[in-house]
């Protein structure tokens, strides 16, 4: 991947988990890479293409950082709430995959893919750690909806008190 490629990921991401799909333009990330919209467009042909890489790319980011949390001692609801937590270290944001969900209904299908496969993929880590179905489903909700009110509310330390019970 170059820089240029990298750049436009990362700042797309941060627009998606800002203001989802529909909050992001390609003017708007040629202007924070510092390219010409032409630029994005060479690479990302479509928004759809865009919002599909960022999101496999971040799908891929995530599933590596909860292995490695599990890798180092941490349970998968522990690497999971871990991983949540620190998408809020940078300010404010939410987890990119809820906030293209929150918008299904509007978003093409090679991004719908990415998005259906962040929540199986966090349900199948949780299930394999012994969970049943029904309480990954606990967890992994209980982690969006905290992301999503510590987002709203600017304050962090809500996720933390509404994971709190998940230990």
């Amino acid at each position: 991947m170059t820089d240029t490629v990298g750049a436009i990921l990362d700042a797309a991401e941060r627009r998606i988990r800002e203001a989802g799909y529909s909050g992001f333009s390609y003017r708007e990330i040629a202007v924070d890479v510092g390219v010409k919209a032409a630029s994005v467009h060479y690479h990302f042909p479509s928004k759809d293409t865009l919002a599909a890489a960022v999101a496999h790319r971040y799908n891929d980011r995530v599933l590596e950082a909860v292995e490695a949390g599990m890798a180092s001692g941490l349970d998968a609801i522990q690497a999971w709430r871990a991983v949540f937590r620190d998408a809020l270290r940078d300010g404010p944001r939410m987890c990119l995959c809820g906030a293209l969900g929150a918008a299904s209904a509007d978003l093409p299908p090679g991004v719908m893919v990415e998005v259906h496969r962040f929540f199986r993929s966090g349900l199948d880590s949780l299930r394999k750690a012994g969970l049943s179905e029904d309480r990954a489903t606990q967890v992994m909700a209980v982690l969006e909806g905290a992301i999503l009110m510590a987002t709203a509310q600017s304050d962090p330390e809500i996720f933390d008190r509404a994971t709190a019970a998940l230990d």
